[in-house]
C-alpha cells in the first residue's frame, strides 16, 4: 500500500502512468486510411447504432426504433419501443434489447416476453451492452452505476470505473457478476474461454475468466472501443467510436477546471469526445483543426473520428478502417458480418456502410 501511494506520487511528479497526458499514435495495422468514406453506403439513416446478426440479416436501432436490414434490402421497422434502445442482441431467433430505463427485454426464441430489471440480485441501470453465451445465458455490460448511458461523456472525465458485467441464467432468472470496477464496458463478446470485454474509458480489451482478474489483450489503443463482433479465423472486429486526445486528457486531470466546465456548459460543447463532425462554433476548437483554404486537413485533431479495428485470434493488429478528421462517417459504434460484408454503424455520420471484406 505504501509502495503504490509513493509510485502514484512519483508519476503524478514526473508526469508518468496515470498521471500522463500521452496518446498513443496510430501506426502498423492503424496507419489512417479513408476506406470507411470510400466504402459503399447501405442507406442514410439517423443515428444508426447497436447493429446486431445471428444469420444472413442485422438489427439495429435508431433511437427508441429497431429496424431490421439486408444488405441491398431497405430498412424494415421491427418495433419502436418508450425509450432509445442502448443495446441489442441476436441469437437464432431471440433479440435481446435493453433500453435507457435499464430494463433488458427479450422477444422471440424461448424466453419470449421475458422481462429483465434492475434488482438487488441484477444491480443494472446503465446497460450498454449485451450478448447471448447461448439461448439460455445473456450478458450484460452495465456501463455504470453513477450514470445513464446517455451520460457517456460524464462517465469518461470524472474517470468513474464504476461499470460491471453480468451473466443472467434466462430459465432462472440467477444472476453472477463476472467482473467490477470497470471504466464503461461497452462491448462484449463471448469466447470459448471467457468474455472478451471492451473497456472503453481504459482503452483496452479484457477477457473475463472464471475466477481470474480482468486479462488485458490489447492496451494503449488511439481510441475508445466500442461494439465488438465476430471475424473471420476466430478474430474480432473492434468498433472505436471517438478519438482519445492529449486535450481530453488534460482536462480529465485538471478537476477544478473540469468541474466548472461540466456545471456551467452544455455537455456537447464540453471538451471531450464526439460522435459527430463540428457541427456548430460553439464546439471547442483546437488550432490545428481550424480549417485553410475552406479545407479541414485529415490530420487535424478532431473530437471525433471513424475507426474499425480487425484483430486476429492472438488480438494483434491486423487492419483497420478509417473516417479521418476531414471525412464524415465517424462516431462507429458497432459492425456485423454477414456473409462477405461487413455492416458498420457510423452513429455520427447517420448512415450504415458495407465493406467487401474478401475484396479489401
Amino acid at each position: 500500500m505504501m509502495l503504490d501511494r509513493l509510485k502514484t506520487w512519483y508519476d503524478g511528479f514526473r508526469g508518468a502512468g496515470d498521471h500522463a497526458i500521452t496518446v498513443p499514435p496510430m501506426d502498423g495495422a492503424l496507419r489512417p486510411n479513408t476506406a470507411l468514406d470510400e466504402a459503399r453506403t447501405l442507406f442514410d439513416w439517423p443515428s444508426p447504432d447497436n447493429v446486431a446478426t445471428d444469420g444472413d440479416t442485422a438489427v439495429f436501432s435508431s433511437g427508441a426504433e429497431v429496424l431490421r436490414v439486408r444488405p441491398g434490402e431497405a430498412p424494415v421497422h421491427l418495433r419502436t419501443h418508450p425509450a432509445p434502445v442502448t443495446a441489442l442482441a441476436a441469437h437464432q431467433g431471440a433479440l435481446a434489447t435493453a433500453l435507457a430505463t435499464g430494463e433488458v427485454l427479450i422477444s422471440g426464441g424461448p424466453h419470449d416476453g421475458q422481462r429483465l430489471a434492475a434488482s438487488a440480485d441484477l444491480p443494472i441501470s446503465c446497460p450498454v451492452a449485451l450478448a447471448f453465451r447461448d439461448g439460455d445465458t445473456l450478458l450484460i455490460g452495465n456501463g455504470s452505476d453513477r450514470h445513464d448511458a446517455g451520460e457517456w461523456r460524464h462517465d469518461l472525465l470524472t474517470r468513474t470505473a464504476s461499470g460491471s458485467v453480468w451473466q443472467v441464467d434466462l430459465k432462472t432468472g440467477a444472476a453472477e457478476c463476472l467482473a467490477r470496477n470497470l471504466a464503461w464496458p461497452r462491448g462484449l463478446l463471448p469466447l470459448p474461454e471467457g468474455v472478451l470485454v471492451s473497456e472503453a474509458w481504459r482503452a483496452r480489451l479484457v477477457v473475463l475468466r472464471p475466477g481470474a482478474e480482468p486479462d488485458p489483450v490489447s492496451t494503449e489503443l488511439p481510441a475508445y472501443p466500442g461494439g465488438l463482433s465476430a471475424a473471420p479465423d476466430g478474430g474480432v472486429f473492434v468498433s472505436l467510436f471517438a478519438p482519445r486526445r492529449r486535450l481530453t486528457e488534460l482536462v480529465m486531470r485538471e478537476t477544478a477546471y473540469r468541474d466548472r466546465m461540466m456545471a456551467e456548459i452544455e455537455p456537447e460543447y464540453w471538451i471531450s469526445p464526439s460522435l459527430r463532425p463540428m457541427e456548430s462554433y460553439y464546439e471547442p476548437l483546437q488550432g490545428g483543426t481550424l480549417k485553410k483554404l475552406a479545407m479541414l486537413k485529415p490530420w487535424a485533431p478532431s473530437r471525433s473520428y471513424g475507426l474499425v479495428l480487425e484483430l486476429d485470434s492472438s488480438f494483434d493488429a491486423r487492419r483497420s478502417f478509417h473516417s479521418r478528421a476531414d471525412g464524415t462517417r465517424h462516431g462507429i459504434s458497432s459492425t456485423a458480418l454477414i456473409g462477405g460484408t461487413l455492416v458498420v454503424a457510423a452513429t455520427g455520420g447517420d448512415v450504415m456502410v458495407a465493406l467487401d471484406m474478401e475484396g479489401v
